[in-house]
């Protein structure tokens, strides 16, 4: 099944993607295609886009950046524990292999379950809906929220989903999914029983058992959904950090590197909200 409309790109941006499918084809390294491309195939919400998202597995970062930089693009792995990018003449190609807090990670299962598909007329392999959801589901920063994203590939694909696979995933962060799977019902109220019974009832009920005991640390999971609001709470109130946790793969270096990164803007309202904690809910 071919992507419904087609996200309108300049010929000459359309050539480089095209060339960097065909490249990355040839190589024979084994890549999945996400982002807008993805988006599109799913929910058949099109939007233009200046950049091409590949995920790969950790292990063969080096040999993608590689593939492209012979291409002649300028290549650096941004953010060690989840990003590298490929950059030429404009255009710009995100190399991923996790999310940015560390939770979402590509393993061999986004392969398995990798759909087939076209992108750009190229054969292609897309990520799979569930593993688009988990990554997206804890992208909520100010300046960037993908709920509504979630929210539509629920709407689009919940007949389809594997459930069992997708609440796997979440694992110990199920309130987060819980979360969206409200909002849904929210959002198409005339659609809320696209989410399976087997699926909320027992969530709902976990909420309320939850509900009755309080967890054995003062730690904010926060940080999890966004790198620059909840520092306050990291910084100045005493909680610890989720993303410092086993199971999320970023290191203090990590850790120091991404929240650095925040751009001036996003700073700006981290420290805005740090002099004054009641402004927090503007």
């Amino acid at each position: 099944m071919s992507i419904p409309g087609r996200v309108q790109l300049d010929p000459q941006t359309q050539q480089f993607y095209r060339h960097a499918l065909g490249m990355l084809s040839a190589s024979g390294l084994p890549y999945l295609i996400g982002g807008a491309y993805a988006f599109a195939r799913y929910t058949g919400v099109n939007r233009h886009t200046k950049d091409l998202d590949v995920f790969v597995h950790e292990a063969d970062v080096d040999r993608a950046l590689a593939v492209l930089s012979d291409m002649g693009c300028c290549t650096e792995v941004t953010f060690p524990h989840w990003l590298g990018k490929a950059k030429c003449n404009g255009d710009l190609v995100d190399v991923i292999y996790s999310s940015g807090n560390g939770v979402a990670r590509v393993d061999e299962e986004w392969f398995e379950r990798a759909v087939d598909d076209y992108v750009l007329d190229m054969p292609v392999r897309l990520i799979p809906p569930e593993e688009m959801i988990w990554s997206k589901a804890f992208v909520m920063e100010r300046e960037r929220f993908d709920g509504a994203d979630v929210i539509h590939l629920l709407r689009a694909c919940a007949s389809e989903l594997d459930w069992d696979r997708l609440l796997r995933r979440f694992d110990r962060h199920w309130r987060v999914l819980s979360a969206y799977l409200i909002l849904f019902g929210f959002a198409y109220p005339s659609e809320r029983t696209a989410i399976p019974e087997r699926v909320m009832v027992p969530l709902t009920k976990r909420l309320e058992i939850e509900q009755l005991s309080r967890g054995p640390r003062r730690v904010c999971q926060g940080t999890l959904l966004s790198r620059a609001q909840f520092l306050v709470d990291i910084n100045e109130w005493g909680y610890e950090d989720a993303r410092r946790d086993p199971d999320v793969h970023m290191t203090s270096e990590h850790i120091d590197q991404w929240t650095d990164a925040i751009c001036d803007e996003v700073r700006s309202y981290g420290d805005a909200e740090r002099r004054d904690p009641a402004g927090s809910t503007r």
